[in-house]
């Protein structure tokens, strides 16, 4: 870059900054919006408990008009909605009787951020009243999403009834299993056949944000689901999405950043009138701020002879080995990466990593291991790169020579036919040094899905990070710096810093550009690690500290071969004896090296045609 490009860019950069400072709220605009905010939700919450009759009366008519039985069908009129709670060591359900619905959802063994940064032990709510409706319409006959149940509980289990009429009944039960599964069933008694078959089985989840950067969550919120023939396939995480079932469903899963709730069906959900739909949150929404993505499903239930259908409900973590215990393959709904990344993570970086923090290693030194081991199998590959590198040094003084010899454009061919005979005599090759990389690169690719990804990172501390899931800050701002993010994570810095460093280290074999309009691709490969500190500010801490700690490895790595193992006075002898006897003794020249050749007399003979015309 030139000295007018260089001042206008940071000419640019201070006008940037100076106007993302002047536009941040100030202390009292944002307490004053907080107060607007809680006053707000007062208003409504005290216009919601007064209309609450009203509203339920507005249901009821809107139930008849469409031909169905008033929700008081019942028989208990103007009966309380209770609220009952099923609860095991792992799991706390809350259960309504309005709609027989799961309400909430609480994970006894697990802490949302805001409570883990306050050291408050309290059980992390997935969703609560409000967030979520699970309930079963049949068209022109009723809705069990306001009807009014009667209930029956034991221990661990819940059943709910509801009578249309004389004949007619739907029964709901509900019971805990292991640890984070909940059984639910659906009977219903004295339908025909057709209205069991028009039934649809609505779930709507709205989750709440658990996670201390909500904008991560988000990115790799969706719902997954296993179709019978095709296997698993996912709405898009990024954006809105909505897809029509074409096949038989087996399960659904309503998954986030760490934590999923999945329905699974003891035979599959019916291709007929199913829908699937996840949108996001727009500007101007009530739960913009607190809640991550709204999902819905709509899918013809499987009733058997007996009108029932039976489901298992898991509410749990999406760690790994848990998910896969179930056999059921929910442990596809894990990001790992697709191809060869998944194969990479499943198989290499999962069971390592799992076996050092299953024997009460911690995290952040798990990582340290991790990382070592990968570099230490790595290590023939990394003493070829080191190698070919130091070959590729040695070669720059005649690499400068035969550019400087045939600089002009129409001596391309002749300058790429001396440089591999240069390289062929010498016993060198610019790709011995590319092809190494191109084989680690997939590991580097790889653990990008894996730590965001890995459950076992969440809430784990290691130095000045104190949640490796998230990113570490060492120093918030109070506002948004674009594009920089309000804080400064040091892991990012010092993963920034190494890759310059190992850049620099680099840097002599990269050849200047010899044709007019190149880029020089020294000032891109030093770009790059400035452009890592923007990048990865929000990122996984753990992601972070991977990358320093592989990039440092790597430079200790070289320095150590450089200064113990390889001598660059022999190699350079090494190689010049190697040339002077390939010159004395000329070898056959290779296929390619003779269609090169031919190539180039072609060229010049077309050249020479062109001047006589």
């Amino acid at each position: 870059m030139d000295k007018n490009t260089t001042i206008g860019l940071i000419l640019i950069g201070i006008v940037l900054t100076v106007f993302t400072v002047m536009n941040q709220p100030s202390a009292e605009d944002i307490q004053r919006a907080k107060e607007a905010q809680i006053k707000t939700n007062k208003e409504e919450q005290k216009t919601t408990d007064n209309n609450s009759e009203a509203t339920q009366n507005q249901k009821i008519e809107k139930v008849q008009q469409n031909n169905e039985p008033s929700p008081r069908a019942s028989k208990i009129p103007n009966a309380p909605i209770k609220t009952l709670h099923l609860e095991n060591e792992y799991l706390k359900v809350g259960i309504t009787t309005e709609g027989a619905q799961v309400a909430s959802v609480h994970l006894k063994k697990y802490r949302a951020y805001d409570h883990f940064a306050k050291n408050e032990n309290r059980p992390l709510c997935l969703f609560d009243k409000g967030n979520g409706e699970n309930f079963l319409t049949i068209p022109g006959v009723t809705s069990t999403k306001h009807l009014i149940f009667t209930t029956n509980q034991t221990k661990n289990t819940l059943e709910l009834k509801s009578a249309l009429d004389d004949k007619r009944q739907i029964v709901i039960s509900y019971s805990l299993t292991e640890n984070y599964r909940l059984r639910y069933s659906v009977h219903l008694e004295g339908f025909s056949k057709d209205q069991v078959d028009e039934a649809q089985m609505k779930w709507y989840l709205n989750f709440r944000r658990s996670e201390r950067k909500l904008s991560e969550q988000r990115k790799i919120a969706t719902i997954c689901y296993l179709q019978k023939e095709d296997g698993m396939d996912y709405l898009s995480e990024t954006s809105d999405d909505y897809t029509e079932v074409e096949q038989p469903i087996k399960w659904v899963a309503f998954k986030q950043s760490y934590f999923s709730s999945i329905l699974e069906a003891d035979k599959p959900f019916e291709r007929k009138n199913g829908k699937l739909k996840v949108n996001t949150y727009k500007e101007g929404s009530k739960m913009l701020y607190s809640h991550i993505k709204e999902m819905k499903m709509s899918l013809s239930p499987p009733f058997d002879s007996k009108n029932t259908a039976s489901f298992t409900w898991f509410f749990g973590p999406n760690e790994y080995n848990l998910l896969g215990s179930y056999k059921s393959g929910y442990d596809d709904i894990l990001n790992y990466g697709w191809g060869l990344f998944r194969w990479i993570n499943l198989y290499a970086v999962q069971p390592i990593f799992e076996a050092l923090v299953r024997n009460g290693i911690g995290a952040g030194i798990a990582i340290l291991l991790l990382t070592i081991i990968l570099k230490l199998i790595l290590m023939p590959i990394q003493w070829k790169m080191f190698v070919s590198s130091v070959k590729m040094r040695i070669l720059k003084p005649q690499v400068d020579k035969i550019n400087e010899k045939f600089s002009k454009p129409d001596q391309a061919m002749e300058k790429q036919t001396a440089m591999m005979n240069m390289y062929r005599e010498s016993g060198a090759s610019p790709l011995s040094g590319c092809v190494p990389m191109l084989i680690q690169m997939p590991i580097l690719l790889a653990v990008f899905r894996f730590f965001p990804a890995n459950f076992d990172l969440r809430q784990q501390s290691f130095l000045w990070a104190e949640d490796l899931s998230s990113y570490d800050s060492i120093l918030d701002f109070g506002f948004n710096l674009w594009p920089y993010g309000d804080h400064i994570s040091l892991f990012t810095l010092l993963m920034s810093g190494t890759t310059l460093i190992y850049t620099y280290m680099n840097s002599g074999n990269m050849q200047q550009p010899t044709q007019p309009g190149m880029p020089d691709m020294r000032i891109i490969m030093y770009v790059f690690p400035i452009l890592m500190i923007f990048i990865f500010n929000d990122f996984s801490s753990g992601l972070s500290y991977f990358y320093f700690i592989s990039t440092l490895i790597t430079i200790l790595l070289m320095l150590a071969i450089k200064r113990f193992f390889v001598d660059e006075d022999k190699l350079r002898v090494k190689m010049e004896e190697r040339s002077a006897k390939a010159k004395a003794s000329p070898q056959k020249k290779s296929r390619f090296q003779e269609r090169l050749e031919e190539m180039q007399r072609k060229a010049k003979e077309a050249q020479r045609n062109s001047k006589r015309k």
